[in-house]
């Protein structure tokens, strides 16, 4: 399986990265932007993505508008540190399988990504 994790920093994505442990992903590949995110999607079609919501260039909620469109069946792990009830119920009305509130821990991701992937 390929993951794709977008995230504008450094220590998030490495937090990911380190968090999948024994997980199913052989691939994994970054972006930092929401446009770098459709951009790698396109090219990398990867079978989960992890979206940060605040990022420069593009936020994370349009990236996911993007992606879904061109592949409905996408399935996107949203992460963000917007901690109201509101962000959340967005991300899932615009087609997000899943909502993970930061600050995560590893067992937290692990749970995030097995929840969505066995939906």
């Amino acid at each position: 399986m390929k993951l794709l994790i977008v995230d504008d920093s450094l220590i998030m994505r490495r937090a990911i990265e380190r968090s999948l442990g024994r997980s199913h992903f052989t691939e994994v590949r970054t972006a930092t932007t929401g446009v770098q995110a459709v951009d790698m999607f396109e090219r990398y079609q990867p079978d989960v993505v992890t979206m940060d919501i605040t990022m420069p260039d593009m936020d994370g909620l349009t990236a996911v508008d993007i992606i879904l469109k061109r592949n409905p069946r996408a399935t996107i792990l949203v992460v963000s540190a917007l901690a109201d009830k509101a962000t959340a119920v967005e991300a899932i009305k615009r087609g997000a399988s899943g909502f993970l509130l930061k600050p995560i821990t590893a067992e937290s991701v692990h749970n995030a990504l097995e929840d969505i992937l066995t939906d």
